[in-house]
């Protein structure tokens, strides 16, 4: 989600976020809710359950802990939060606004399709492809630095 982010972003991005505390058995999203903001785990774990269509039990889907994020779909797809999710302990979030990653992240997604898709049209191979099938292309595309001097490939 945050691949397509160049550094600056990405210091924009880790100062609009907010620290937010949560106590053991603290809903942070319930599903059904509109979502407003995504959270990126700092401390502790947290439960991740659904209750479908049909069922009065929830069904345990995943366990969130520490440098993993959840959130994202509901400020993606401006749809109502998939699921719920619960503190199993004590745990430190760090909250990010849908107005900024909107502007940020998306934005930066964006750029980097048209900036791929542009490189696409020019590698022969790829020239006579639809317009559609080199923006899946360009979405699978991953940025990789390297130093100056640094081996890339090794033969065999």
């Amino acid at each position: 989600m945050f691949n397509a982010l160049d550094e600056s972003e990405k210091e924009v991005i880790i100062n609009a976020m907010s620290e937010f505390q949560v106590a053991l058995n603290e809903v942070v999203i319930k599903q059904g809710d509109q979502g407003d903001c995504l959270y990126v785990v700092d401390q502790g774990n947290l439960v991740c359950t659904k209750i479908f269509s049909g069922n009065t039990e929830a069904t345990f889907l995943r366990r969130y802990q520490a440098g993993e994020a959840f959130g994202e779909l509901s400020l993606l797809y401006n749809a109502p939060r998939a699921a719920t999710i619960t503190a199993n302990e004590a745990c430190v979030l760090w909250r990010l606004d849908r107005e900024t990653f909107n502007h940020i992240v998306k934005d930066a997604a964006s750029r980097k399709r048209e900036k791929y898709e542009q490189f696409l049209t020019t590698v022969t191979v790829f020239s006579t492809m639809e317009p559609y099938e080199r923006a899946k292309l360009a979405d699978a595309f991953k940025q990789i630095s390297f130093k100056a001097g640094e081996t890339i490939i090794t033969e065999g």
